[in-house]
């Protein structure tokens, strides 16, 4: 029976020029994928750029009215899979260079029965402690246990990420209650779950969180108000920088909860999460972490 193509979420707030560069590398090759691009309210002319592309593999185009954050604007993107899709996640400051990445990440897959997640190493200075694993002509770097005392120093990026069909039943949505995002779904798989998690060694990335405003394609159009140094780039890294910051005590406290066994490894999320749901979902956790995007990226 022929697998169901994956679904390519991506998602994007401002960075025009970024996401011309990213979008056009995701979409030269010839490998088959289902993509759903979410734009997050940006207020530069991304949406315009969004709309102007030409690919059949494109299946839904939507821009949120207002920034909800990139955690819950995935999760609805994760609401779309089929039952027995493979789920990718992909940042807007991404650029592919391996055209047969995708069936590069299946074969991977196929070899690994055992294997729920798998990434790609994109940061310099997350080194995690992972062992080389090889089976039927492949090879993956299996991520290690991650030290429960130091989960934010070892885990899978999220800015190229693939998750398997079977491990997405067992662990839901990405947590909209610390939307900590790579970090916390890192710790929740390999600590938690049965599933191995790792990288991938044959597929080749390039990840630019900043760019010089002389080097960006979209420089001749940009309508945003660069005093005091201000870019999209800075805007962008210090929003989340400041929700980090603001919001730590959370994920620290939801990594305590997993430890002593009173939370499961299954996340809900506000898109499906009814008040008297017997699901352990903290609503005020998830709907404060939404109104801190809304106050502060719209």
């Amino acid at each position: 029976m022929m697998m169901i193509p994956p679904l390519l979420s991506y998602v994007t707030f401002n960075r025009l020029g970024l996401t011309i560069s990213s979008l056009s590398s995701i979409l030269n090759t010839s490998d088959d994928f289902e993509m759903h691009i979410i734009d997050n309210n940006s207020t530069d002319d991304t949406w315009d750029y969004i709309l102007s592309l030409n690919d059949s593999r494109i299946k839904s185009k939507t821009k949120n009215p207002i920034n909800v954050g990139q955690i819950h604007a995935m999760n609805i993107n994760l609401a779309r899979r089929k039952e027995d899709q493979y789920f990718i996640t992909i940042d807007n400051d991404i650029m592919i260079n391996t055209k047969d990445w995708i069936s590069r990440f299946m074969q991977v897959f196929d070899a690994f029965p055992d294997l729920g997640m798998l990434g790609v190493q994109t940061i310099p200075d997350n080194s995690p402690d992972v062992t080389p694993v090889s089976q039927n002509g492949q090879t993956y770097l299996a991520l290690n246990k991650v030290p429960e005392q130091q989960p934010r120093k070892s885990f899978i990026p999220g800015s190229c990420l693939c998750l398997k069909p079977e491990l997405i039943e067992k662990v839901g949505y990405w947590s909209e209650e610390n939307c900590f995002g790579d970090i916390e779904l890192s710790f929740r798989v390999n600590n938690f779950t049965s599933f191995k998690a790792g990288f991938i060694t044959d597929v080749e990335l390039s990840i630019l969180q900043n760019v010089d405003c002389a080097g960006c394609q979209y420089k001749d159009s940009c309508k945003l108000n660069k005093a005091g140094g201000k870019t999209c780039f800075s805007e962008y890294k210090n929003l989340n920088d400041i929700f980090r910051d603001k919001f730590w005590w959370k994920f620290k406290e939801t990594v305590t909860d997993m430890q002593s066994g009173a939370r499961p490894i299954y996340c809900a999320s506000l898109l499906g999460y009814k008040i008297n749901s017997d699901q352990i979902f903290n609503f005020n956790w998830a709907t404060e972490n939404i109104q801190f995007y809304i106050n502060n990226a719209n």
